[in-house]
């Protein structure tokens, strides 16, 4: 078996950003990737991917406030939110 190059990774973790189920998710996640995703260290990749595995309602309710974001996600959702409060016009 053959191993996934970074290009192949980069793009797979693209379309499932952009298809999350919520459109809010889409969004976030969809527009984190556009801008960010090519910049970031493998370690870095690991932990959006990690992110991309939680179910679009938990990560509503961790962007929001609602509940307190797990330990093992909260560098990474803090990056992925602000850099989405960097691009909203005020």
């Amino acid at each position: 078996m053959s191993e996934e190059t970074r290009e192949i990774r980069l793009k797979r973790l693209k379309i499932r950003a952009w298809r999350r189920g919520l459109k809010e998710m889409d969004l976030l996640m969809g527009g984190f990737a556009d801008t960010e995703m090519a910049s970031l260290s493998d370690a870095d990749l690991d932990a959006f991917e990690a992110v991309m595995e939680e179910a679009d309602q938990d990560l509503l309710r961790w962007v929001t406030g609602v509940e307190p974001v797990p330990e093992e996600h909260a560098e990474m959702l803090a990056r992925i939110c602000a850099r989405d409060t960097e691009n909203t016009p005020q």
